[in-house]
């Protein structure tokens, strides 16, 4: 499957939009357990890639990559933009002077995933986005090469949504949420519900684009 930069007006649109449409609901999850602003710093961070989106469709991937790292660094605010900005530094970095295929982004993912880990000093099961990102990734090792695209597609979105669920039953170790120790309980992570829903909207315009 080759799939130019081309393609991210609309993936950045759809990421874009399913914030938009879920943002009382992600803003709700942040205020029973974190500081409440992650929805609108995300909401800050896409609205500068919507405003960008048509000169970052025309770079080739790796500048493409490495731009939306930087104005995730410098336009999201807290430790989401850090966070996000460090994921596609580290993929473009990782990436570099290679033909992005599906195998190719996946190994890229991976190093994205684990610059973030780094970053936030964060494993999966302490209640944050990674606890979908980590298993999205995993599942990219393993299934990059052996599903047909739609269908790795599909298995993605489940992953995330799966990843997204799981957080509700854990204890969160990290951040805010981390000082109401038990009270974290029953409760689904912003970042994990954001980092899915904005996954299922990049697979579900990828699967239109096949």
């Amino acid at each position: 499957m080759n799939i130019t930069p081309v393609i991210l007006v609309r993936l950045i649109q759809a990421a874009n939009d399913i914030i938009e449409q879920n943002a009382d609901e992600v803003a709700e999850l942040d205020r029973a357990i974190g500081d409440g602003d992650h929805v609108i710093n995300i909401q800050r961070g896409l609205k500068v890639l919507v405003e960008q989106r048509e000169e970052i469709s025309q770079l080739e991937w790796i500048a493409a990559l490495n731009k939306i790292g930087m104005l995730c660094l410098s336009k999201i605010g807290g430790a989401s933009g850090s966070l996000l900005g460090t994921l596609f530094i580290a993929m473009a970095k990782n990436a570099k002077d290679k033909t992005l295929d599906v195998a190719v982004f996946a190994e890229a993912f991976k190093a994205g995933v684990e610059a973030m880990q780094l970053r936030g000093k964060s494993e999966a099961g302490e209640k944050t986005m990674l606890d979908v990102l980590i298993p999205v990734s995993e599942l990219l090792q393993q299934k990059s090469t052996q599903l047909a695209f739609d269908d790795l597609l599909v298995a993605v979105k489940e992953t995330a949504v799966l990843g997204m669920q799981s957080t509700e039953n854990m204890l969160a170790t990290k951040g805010r949420a981390s000082f109401l120790e038990e009270r974290s309980l029953g409760h689904i992570d912003a970042g994990a519900r954001s980092s899915q829903l904005i996954i299922c909207a990049i697979a579900d315009e990828l699967q239109k684009a096949e």
